[in-house]
């Protein structure tokens, strides 16, 4: 597995570099945001995934990630900030961030996190995905049911993205929970079932079975 570095602070990412290749991954360092982003967008193919700094000369790491996520290029990123507030979390995310680690942090848990996002399974990113008369725009974050605008909460709308590129098949529960949360997850609470309620409440008529459970294992869509 290959990972992309890109981080101003060169002590600290030649540090994070030494500690991930001692776990075996291969590793390159970048310093400069906008040398990361043409290294990206030239071999998207050969990196896995990208470590990356908010604060970066050339190119701020927002939007670096912003600008790839629109060109359709999906290798997972981790976000490293040192700012915590909740409104700075939610603007990396929604460019396009798959987690977010705050400055100062430990190794472990930085590798734990990139463990869990090289788990992740590599699938097609449509910009649109459709089925059982629901629409939604991967890029616009749109939701739509017969042609009617739809408001979902940010997990209600990654766990239909995850049904709908998985039209027909079972989804376990395990499974949505490794494509939606994070390794810090309480595997024990039912709030898998609890957002699918919910986007059954919002999108489901009442004569149609489209989010079907399976007992004991998960739940189905039905296109």
């Amino acid at each position: 597995m290959r990972i992309l570095i890109i981080e101003d602070q060169i002590k600290l990412a030649n540090s994070v570099k030494k500690g991930l290749e001692n776990k075996g991954y291969a590793v390159d360092a970048i310093y400069d945001g906008l040398e990361g982003f043409r290294r990206i967008e030239s071999n998207p193919e050969n990196i896995d995934l990208v470590v990356l700094d908010v604060m970066l000369p050339g190119m701020g790491g927002l939007e670096l990630c912003g600008k790839i996520r629109a060109q359709n290029i999906m290798i997972p990123i981790l976000m490293l900030t040192a700012k915590d507030t909740l409104d700075d979390k939610i603007e990396g995310l929604d460019v396009g961030a798959d987690d977010y680690l705050v400055k100062p942090f430990e190794f472990d848990e930085l590798e734990a996190r990139v463990r869990a996002l090289l788990r992740r399974p590599k699938e097609v990113f449509e910009e649109e995905l459709t089925g059982a008369g629901i629409k939604l725009n991967t890029i616009k974050h749109t939701v739509e049911k017969n042609g009617k605008s739809i408001k979902l909460t940010r997990k209600e709308f990654a766990i239909l993205e995850l049904f709908l590129r998985h039209k027909n098949q079972v989804l376990s529960r395990d499974k949505i929970i490794a494509h939606i949360w994070n390794f810090n997850y309480d595997a024990f609470s039912n709030i898998v079932d609890v957002n699918v309620k919910n986007i059954r409440n919002k999108l489901q008529g009442k004569k149609e079975n489209i989010f079907e459970t399976i007992h004991g294992v998960g739940y189905k869509f039905n296109a």
